[in-house]
C-alpha cells in the first residue's frame, strides 16, 4: 500500500522534519512521490514518477524551506494505472475559487461512477477517478464555499458510498482545513506547548521543537505509520472521518458502512 503524510497548523510549519523520515519509506513503496503545500491561496505542487529514495526532486525537498500551514504528502506503490507522473499523487482541482489537493493509500475496484464535463481523471488511478466523484458531489450539494462543518457533513455521506469498493484512506484539504479518512491504518500526533525533542522512527534525526516553536504554535500531523519513536500517536479507528483546523482536530466520528 502507499504512504500517505499530511500536516495542519495555525502557523506555517518546516515539514524537513518529518519528510525526511517519510521519504525512506519509499525503499519499499517506489512508484513515485508528490506533495502539496498551501502558500496563501496558492498551492506548490511537486510530483516525480521516480522513488523518493532517489529522485533529485526528492533530494531537493529535503533541503527546500517547505513552510505551510496545510501539507499533504504522498509515496505511492502502484496498484492501478501505470507508473507514470499523469498517476502519481497528490491530485489536485479547483472548485469555487479554491485549490484542492488529495491523495488516497488503498485500492478500489469496480469503482466507474458517472463523471460530468467539470471532474475527470487525467491518469488511469481509481484514486484520482474518487477524488473527481467527490469534487463532482460536493459541487453538486453546495452552490458556494460551504463551512468546514457543513462540507464534513456532506463528506461524511458521500465517503461511504466508496468504501464498499475496497480501502479508502485519504488525506483532503483545500487550505482551509484538512479531512483525513481512515479505511485500515491512519495515526495522528498533535504538538503542543510544552513541546518537547522527537527522534526519527525511519532515519538517525532529532529534533527539539522547542527551539523551533512559539508557546501559541499547535500542529497536527497525519501519517499512514507513526514516524517518530517517542510522541503520543493516536490511531484513527476504521470507518472514522477526521477534520483538523489550525493545528486542533474539530470533529470525531464514524462513517455508517455501505454494503
Amino acid at each position: 500500500m502507499c504512504q500517505l503524510l499530511g500536516l495542519n497548523a495555525n502557523t506555517p510549519t518546516d515539514l524537513v522534519f518529518s519528510f525526511t523520515g517519510f521519504a525512506q519509506r519509499a525503499v519499499e513503496h517506489k512508484d513515485g512521490f508528490g506533495i502539496g503545500f498551501f502558500e496563501g491561496p496558492g498551492v506548490r505542487l511537486f510530483v516525480d514518477d521516480q522513488s523518493a529514495h532517489l529522485s533529485p526532486v526528492a533530494q531537493m525537498l529535503r533541503t527546500y524551506p517547505i513552510k505551510s500551514r496545510h501539507i499533504i504528502a504522498h509515496i505511492r506503490k502502484a496498484t492501478q494505472g501505470r507508473v507514470a507522473l499523469e498517476n502519481t499523487h497528490p491530485f489536485q482541482r479547483e472548485m469555487w475559487g479554491r485549490y484542492w489537493v488529495f491523495a488516497h493509500n488503498g485500492n478500489l475496484t469496480h469503482f466507474q461512477p458517472k463523471l460530468h464535463a467539470a471532474f475527470h481523471p487525467v491518469g488511469g488511478t481509481d484514486s484520482e477517478r474518487a477524488f473527481c466523484w467527490l469534487m463532482q458531489e460536493l459541487a453538486k450539494n453546495h452552490a458556494s464555499l460551504p463551512t468546514v462543518e457543513a462540507l464534513t457533513e456532506t463528506l461524511a455521506e458521500l465517503v461511504p458510498r466508496i468504501t464498499p469498493h475496497g480501502t479508502f484512506n485519504f488525506l483532503l484539504s483545500n487550505g482551509e482545513a484538512l479531512w483525513a479518512h481512515c479505511s485500515t491504518k491512519l495515526h495522528y500526533v498533535l504538538r503542543r506547548h510544552p513541546f518537547t525533542a522527537a527522534e526519527l522512527r525511519d532515519d538517525d534525526v532529532q529534533i527539539d521543537f522547542a527551539r523551533h516553536t512559539t508557546p501559541q504554535d499547535r500542529v497536527a500531523v497525519i501519517v499512514t505509520e507513526p514516524l517518530t519513536r517517542n510522541e503520543a500517536w493516536q490511531a484513527l479507528q476504521p470507518g472514522e472521518l477526521a477534520v483538523f483546523k489550525e493545528g486542533e482536530r474539530l470533529m470525531r466520528g464514524r462513517l455508517p458502512v455501505v454494503t
